[in-house]
């Protein structure tokens, strides 16, 4: 049996948060998801970048504050 590799952070350190969105414009996450990343369980860090991918791709046309 192989374990998968840790989720590691999708920060891309481009740190600004979108004020319409609430989201950071490098990563895309909330500034909750950001703060409690380093505790979440790998299950947590699976669902969130889901999350990161729905909202990139919704946001592909926004222009970022």
């Amino acid at each position: 049996m192989t374990e998968e590799a840790a989720i590691e952070s999708p920060c891309v350190r481009d740190c600004r948060v979108d004020q319409v969105t609430g989201f950071c414009v490098g990563c895309y996450r909330t500034l909750t998801e950001i703060s409690y990343w380093a505790s979440y369980t790998d299950e947590q860090r699976r669902r969130i970048m889901g999350f990161i991918e729905t909202r990139r791709a919704a946001l592909a046309g926004h222009k970022a504050v």
